[in-house]
């Protein structure tokens, strides 16, 4: 044992990490036969990649283009492993101060000196002393004497006080043969030296495991950090792409201005050279009508009657009108100015949205051939827009729709004009400012939902609709559509008070004692119907006390409850059109559409869910419709109302015609 000691001493330099100056830690060969602790070695080499140094050795210096394959050197491990635990031994098999000493056994005869041996017989520790009867008297042959054992008390049954010789694999604990004859009977045992030598071999079994992973994770940190640069010079060269396209756009602009600018500057020039001719002509007209003036002036100083009666002084013709200054303005290229203003709001609106949605309104015709894109279903057809020749709108520019009487009015030919009348339009065209530009900075036209970004499927346009929808219709051919609604406790806010057999709700003062729900509606004043539709045609009809905060609409049942955005249109699950004081607007998606006002006191609402249409009507004497959605349900939708304010109500009513 001592030379067996000494030699692994010997081996304690050839044992140690050059980098870390301990004994090898997981140790690793490089291609050049060096051999490291792994984490020091990839220490170092991180450093060096920060510094640029590359992947040199650290002991040799050797360089390697690139990161080598590191692999687990299993034979010096082991020669390490066995070094460290011999190591901390000396000769006599005396813990060292590398470890805590375990406290001496005391002889169980004496109770003063150190025990030098166990009897398990006896299941006692004796001394030099007292152990000798053990040794020498022939009565304790059969006794089984063991190396001192402190743990001598945890091996003895606390049942049958006899010492635990046997493990009991089915209940996982030390027994003693009392115990496996008697409670233990039929289960499977095995010496306790046994059992540890096979949880020794599974617990090594996992040291394999976790080196493995420790090493395949080190592995992939090492990737993950050479993606990091990748990523790194990724997006370095796209703002480096993002830099040069912006930076065309501000010359663009910048040659633009500069185009502006000396147009306006050739205006003025001009101009000023029309003054500086008039103001020539004026002090030539001074010149003349201050040489009359002389010649009057002398004439009246003539003394001689005859003289002055036979003189003649002619007055310039310039004496002959009152001068006035010439009206001359910069405003004969108002069109750079309006120009300007207007791609200032069409870019301020193109601005205003995200960078995913930007594509789909500045280029459509890129956009629709993406994947997935040209699928959506209820997206109208391209079609060139009327005020940036350059630019595409989904379906009408916002036009009106024409009915099919008012296209055949067009069609039908007018009683031909007299020259006069003709000449009179003709000169009122002139004076006009350009209509297309005036529609093009319309209220209108800056409400127009594609034009300034607001998504294809919550814009109010009729596309796609048929003209039944689309035109009034009488209410009795929507009644056949006709269904019963109730509203739904269960999701009405604690606000909102439901009456008339869940068929009212308006807003209370005081809060309803609902019950918790997590269908209900934390946030908004809002309230679902019991009732959803996923096919077929719909229509009910909501009557309104008044039109000052409150909604109308629809909801998937998945809509959120409880978060900010829980309101009818602000998410992509709802449709809304809202009544907020005086002002109508139809909402999805968080994009508002302006509408003008019918101010009903009944609103109809027909869902088909084949076309993927909502449209909702103003009903009178018929029923107007005044907003259409158009969408592809995905799923089942509800009937869903918004109300807060406390003097508004609205009513499900009994269809009857």
């Amino acid at each position: 044992m001592a030379d067996d000691m000494s030699s692994l001493l010997s081996l304690e330099e050839e044992l140690t990490c050059s980098i870390c100056l301990s004994p090898f830690e997981s140790p690793v060969t490089t291609p050049c036969g060096h051999n490291f602790c792994r984490a020091c070695l990839d220490l170092t080499w991180r450093d060096n990649e920060l510094i640029a140094q590359g992947f040199n050795c650290p002991q040799c210096r050797c360089h390697f283009v690139t990161k080598p394959e590191l692999k687990k050197n299993t034979v010096l491990d082991a020669v390490v492993d066995k070094f460290i635990s011999k190591s901390k031994m000396d000769y006599f098999g005396v813990v060292t101060k590398t470890e805590p000493v375990v406290a001496a056994v005391v002889c169980d005869a004496c109770m003063e000196a150190k025990a030098c041996k166990t009897c398990l017989t006896c299941m006692a520790s004796y001394c030099v002393e007292h152990v000798r009867p053990h040794q020498e008297n022939p009565v304790f042959a059969s006794h089984q004497l063991h190396e001192p054992l402190a743990d001598l008390q945890e091996r003895i049954c606390p049942d049958h006080s006899k010492l635990m010789e046997l493990f009991c694999i089915q209940h996982g604990r030390s027994i003693c043969t009392f115990c496996w004859q008697q409670v233990h009977k039929g289960c499977t045992c095995c010496s306790p030296e046994e059992q540890r030598g096979l949880q020794e071999t599974e617990l090594k079994k996992k040291l394999v495991v976790l080196d493995g992973k420790i090493e395949k994770t080190q592995v992939i940190i090492s990737q993950m950090r050479e993606h990091q640069c990748v990523l790194k010079d990724s997006a370095t060269n796209r703002k480096r792409e993002l830099e040069m396209e912006y930076r065309q756009i501000r010359e663009m602009i910048d040659s633009d201005e500069q185009q502006a600018m000396k147009s306006v500057d050739k205006e003025e020039e001009g101009s000023q050279t029309k003054l500086v001719t008039t103001m020539k002509k004026f002090d030539q007209n001074i010149d003349e009508m201050r040489g009359a003036k002389d010649r009057i002036d002398s004439l009246l100083a003539q003394t001689q009657s005859l003289a002055f009666l036979q003189a003649r002084v002619d007055l310039p013709s310039s004496a002959g009108y009152d001068p006035c200054p010439p009206r001359l303005n910069i405003n004969t290229n108002r069109a750079h100015l309006q120009s300007a203003a207007a791609l200032r709001e069409y870019l301020g609106n193109i601005l205003k949205q995200p960078f995913d949605n930007r594509v789909s309104l500045l280029r459509p015709e890129i956009w629709r051939t993406i994947p997935g894109n040209a699928a959506m279903m209820g997206t109208p057809p391209l079609m060139p827009n009327p005020y940036f020749p350059g630019l595409l709108n989904f379906g009408n520019t916002g036009a009106p729709v024409q009915t099919k009487t008012e296209q055949k009015k067009k069609r039908t030919p007018q009683p031909k004009k007299s020259n006069q009348e003709s000449s009179n339009e003709e000169k009122t065209a002139k004076n006009q400012p350009n209509p297309g530009m005036r529609a093009a900075f319309s209220k209108e036209d800056l409400r127009n939902p594609i034009m300034f970004g607001e998504q294809p499927s919550s814009r109010p346009a009729s596309v796609g609709v048929s003209p039944s929808i689309i035109s009034p219709a009488k209410r009795t051919d929507l009644l056949k559509y006709g269904t019963v609604l109730t509203l739904d406790h269960r999701t009405a806010h604690k606000r909102i008070l439901l009456s008339e057999n869940f068929t009212k709700a308006s807003v209370s003062d005081e809060p309803s004692i609902y019950s918790e729900s997590p269908a209900r509606f934390a946030v908004c004043s809002q309230v679902l119907c019991t009732k959803g539709f996923s096919q077929g045609r719909h229509y009910w009809e909501v009557k309104m006390t008044s039109n000052n905060f409150c909604g109308v609409g629809l909801a998937y049942n998945s809509i959120d409850r409880k978060g900010p955005t829980s309101r009818l249109g602000r998410n992509s699950q709802s449709w809304c059109v809202e009544w907020f004081n005086v002002k109508l607007s139809a909402w999805h998606n968080s994009s508002e559409t302006v509408l003008t006002n019918p101010s009903p006191s009944r609103v109809g609402v027909l869902l088909d869910c084949g076309e993927g249409t909502a449209t909702f009507y103003n009903v009178a004497d018929r029923a107007y419709p005044f907003h259409t959605f158009a969408y592809p349900f995905s799923e089942a939708v509800y009937p869903a109302f918004w109300i807060f304010s406390s003097g508004t109500a609205i009513s499900l009513c009994k269809l009857t015609a």
